[in-house]
């Protein structure tokens, strides 16, 4: 047996690869399989796949590892499947097996990954100034003239397919603007915010704006200046031990032991951080700790709903909204129904039901610009179902999903606005304020 089939079968959990009845109850939620009606591009066959390996039947493979790249890591098998099975933990697993297995490896691959996941997303510094370069670039006039003279064809193919994709930078960063601790009057309760890294850069306003409605809603919050990137990215592609270093840090960094919760607006995030307790289980010396993380973690929409939230006496100056769900928001962490209650709840506010809300956008982390192809099918499947909305904005609790639809937007000449929930309940508290 080789090294890395006696990792594998050490690494998976056999007991989940069991689980799997192959009843194919999951195949009519999995995007890659209903666009190429292929078995193995299906959950049930990935996991056959998996086991095929675990069993020594079959060695990791290129095939294999790009059958498992090839896969959105959307989650929705795992609301489907009547069995249980946690795909998560499998995809996770397998594609850390692939990547010790260096069966993906070149030198163009390597270089990439040692300095996006090695070094970039292993410090937020480093990734706002980034930010602070990417500001410039878009604000100055550059990325304006780059586009229009046409010097974008002087670009790599890879960089020229890339730049649409690039999310607005905010014109503040979060930490830019508040300081660790903010206290309301009367607070009832103790949160801690995770800022994220994309939404800190990119979605800064959407972190304000879920300050202030916590506040609102008595509140002492809680900004760690500490804290880093949540890992996600890094578990989602194989670099778990990259991804538990982070784990560590921001448990250090939150003390979730002195909180009531700890807060995450970004559903990618959320659906990452909750299960800490399963990153670290084998830590000695975080294991316990990251079990009482796991239980403070809230999506904002979820506590909110929890903590019986103020209703707002007015609207929030929008007639009509329709509500994308993130993939990982609704089949990660199984919250559904409480980003739809906070915007019926909004005064003077048309809720529109979105014709299969569910469905993956094609966003899917970096899925865009690993797998453009599959992406833009699914972003195409999206739009039509926004265009037959009829709203002005569209509504999501990620930051993918949201930089996702704004470019389908632009690319369909659609007019719509992607804004987060939090957003509008934030604007109606602030239109109450301004009607006094």
């Amino acid at each position: 047996m080789s090294e890395d089939q006696l990792n594998l079968l050490e690494e998976l959990d056999y007991s989940i690869l069991q689980q799997c009845m192959h009843c194919g109850m999951c195949l009519p939620s999995c995007p890659t399989y209903t666009e190429t009606l292929q078995e193995k591009s299906s959950p049930r066959g990935r996991i056959s796949l998996m086991r095929s390996i675990a069993d020594g039947d079959t060695k990791i493979s290129k095939n294999f590892a790009e059958e498992m790249y090839f896969c959105l890591g959307c989650l929705a098998c795992q609301t489907a499947c009547p069995a249980g099975v946690d795909y998560a933990n499998l995809f996770e697993n397998a594609r850390g097996e692939i990547e010790r297995s260096k069966v993906l490896s070149s030198r163009k691959r390597d270089l990439i990954r040692r300095w996006t996941l090695g070094w970039l997303f292993m410090s937020l510094s480093r990734l706002r100034k980034l930010g602070k370069f990417l500001r410039f670039y878009q604000r100055s006039g550059i990325e304006s003239f780059l586009r229009k003279s046409k010097l974008m064809r002087l670009l790599p193919k890879t960089l020229r397919e890339l730049e649409p994709l690039t999310p607005r930078i905010s014109p503040y960063f979060t930490r830019d603007y508040y300081s660790q601790t903010f206290d309301p009057i009367n607070s009832e309760f103790r949160v801690a915010l995770i800022s994220g890294c994309i939404q800190d850069i990119s979605f800064a306003e959407t972190n304000a704006d879920t300050i202030e409605v916590l506040r609102a809603n008595k509140c002492e919050v809680i900004l760690p200046l500490k804290q880093e990137c949540c890992g996600s990215l890094h578990a989602h592609n194989g670099e778990l031990n990259l991804a538990r270093d982070l784990a560590k840090k921001n448990i250090d960094s939150f003390v979730p032991e002195r909180l009531d919760a700890i807060i995450v607006n970004s559903g990618g995030c959320g659906s990452h951080v909750a299960h800490y307790d399963r990153l670290l289980k084998d830590d000695v010396d975080y294991a316990e700790r990251a079990k009482v993380w796991s239980g403070k973690i809230r999506d904002i929409h979820e506590y909110l709903v929890e903590i019986d939230f103020r209703v707002p006496t007015v609207g929030c100056g929008i007639e009509a909204v329709t509500y994308h769900e993130s993939c990982h928001l609704k089949h990660g962490l199984g919250v559904s129904d409480a980003p739809r209650t906070l915007l019926k709840a909004i005064p003077d506010l048309k809720f529109v039901e979105l014709h299969e809300s569910d469905w993956c956008c094609g966003s899917a982390g970096i899925y865009n610009i690993t797998q453009p192809e599959m992406s833009m099918k699914l972003l195409d499947r999206k739009m039509e179902n926004i265009k037959r909305s009829e709203v002005s904005v569209v509504a999501t609790g990620n930051p993918g999903c949201a930089v996702q639809l704004q470019y389908g937007g632009k690319m369909a000449d659609e007019t719509f606005e992607v804004k987060h929930p939090i957003q509008l309940l934030a604007a109606a508290y602030r239109a109450e304020v301004k009607g006094k």
